[in-house]
């Protein structure tokens, strides 16, 4: 933000964890309420997907995955500098244990989230709104496609292929480091 305000820019690229301060989409939506001309790219390096659909609620141009997408940053700078909003037209695909990342559902991928974030099927049940059975039944059902076999190894392979990543990961990443 201190660089926004002292320094003209047209065009910022953020990322999504950041190093220092505030993460990418916390920035971006602060930029965007105090300065709505800057255009801003926001990337990242893991493959989580429900950042695209927060950058667009925040009114982020372009989305770019550093290590799944076929354009160039260089590209997707141009293009966004000359009016196009850029955003992937498929999720990033991912191996899994023995599936992709494309055959697990949406609600999956949200209690796959959220049990990175070490929550028991009670806690996953509350912040999703739906029962510990529901969160059960989704466990299994991720455990029987991929092949592992205890909740720990999912966890543990989707946080670190970068396959989800829970909010609180997001947001506190900035202010560990």
């Amino acid at each position: 933000m201190e660089f926004v305000e002292e320094n003209e820019a047209d065009l910022m690229i953020l990322d999504v964890i950041m190093q220092e301060g505030i993460d990418g989409l916390t920035a971006a939506a602060k930029i965007k309420q105090r300065h709505p001309e800057i255009k801003i790219v926001l990337t990242t390096s893991t493959s989580e997907t429900s950042w695209e659909d927060k950058a667009r609620e925040i009114g982020v141009e372009s989305f770019w995955y550093k290590e799944y997408d076929d354009h160039s940053l260089a590209d997707i700078m141009e293009r966004t500098l000359r009016g196009e909003s850029v955003y992937p037209s498929s999720p990033p695909e991912v191996n899994f244990g023995k599936i992709r990342r494309s055959d697990l559902t949406e609600r999956e991928l949200d209690v796959l989230r959220e049990l990175t974030a070490s929550l028991t099927n009670e806690e996953i049940a509350e912040k999703l709104h739906i029962s510990a059975n529901t969160v059960k039944r989704h466990l299994q059902n991720i455990m029987e496609k991929t092949g592992f076999n205890r909740r720990i190894d999912l966890a543990i392979h989707a946080r670190l292929l970068g396959l989800v990543v829970n909010d609180s990961e997001r947001i506190n990443s900035s202010e560990r480091k």
